[in-house]
């Protein structure tokens, strides 16, 4: 005798939803764009860093290169803030992942220092003066701290969304040695509430 139930429609999502990623029914691009956003602030911070490196040395060429590594990484920190920007707007938290929103913020606020300060940089290592290049150099390395940080925050609060909802327990080798962390929890001397 014939099975006679209807077959199951292919479940659809609606056209707002946000499609669930590993991490727990979190968006797929929030979590996804944060793992590539700390990427990209690592390729920042080591563009920013051989750009004070370059800046440092005497010769004309070396300077010029400098210039130019900075000039890179104020292109990569636009990137970076208009990203964060995005993610920001398309994502709506629930009121169980306020901490995540409140990291989120943090992370906005530091990519737009960093692009304030490698914008800045930028402008003043174009100057003639030697007072200027000096101010310039000095929001080089302001930028170099920015950039340190934001990468590894970016970083740390995708880790915590996975680890928070217990999808990433398992292939993270400390998670064993880890008691379960909430989203709360201190990350590289970086509180993520």
């Amino acid at each position: 005798m014939a099975d006679e139930r209807p077959a199951a429609a292919p479940s659809t999502p609606s056209p707002g939803a946000k499609p669930a990623s590993p991490a727990g029914g979190l968006p797929e691009d929030l979590y996804g764009g944060l793992r590539r956003l700390a990427g990209v602030g690592y390729q920042l911070r080591a563009a920013v860093r051989a750009g004070d490196r370059f800046l440092a040395l005497d010769a004309t060429d070396d300077h010029n290169t400098g210039v130019w590594l900075i000039s890179c990484a104020l292109a990569l920190a636009e990137d970076v803030k208009t990203e964060l920007d995005g993610l920001a707007r398309s994502w709506k938290p629930r009121p169980t992942e306020a901490a995540i929103a409140s990291a989120l913020h943090r992370l906005r606020t530091r990519a737009h220092q960093l692009h304030a300060a490698a914008r800045a940089a930028d402008h003043f290592l174009d100057q003639d003066s030697s007072e200027d290049r000096s101010t310039g150099s000095w929001l080089v390395a302001c930028a170099l701290g920015l950039a340190e940080k934001l990468a590894g925050e970016t970083e740390d609060l995708a880790s915590a969304m996975k680890r928070a909802t217990g999808d990433g327990a398992a292939t993270d080798a400390g998670a064993a040695r880890r008691p379960a962390p909430a989203v709360a929890s201190t990350l590289r001397g970086v509180t993520v509430q």
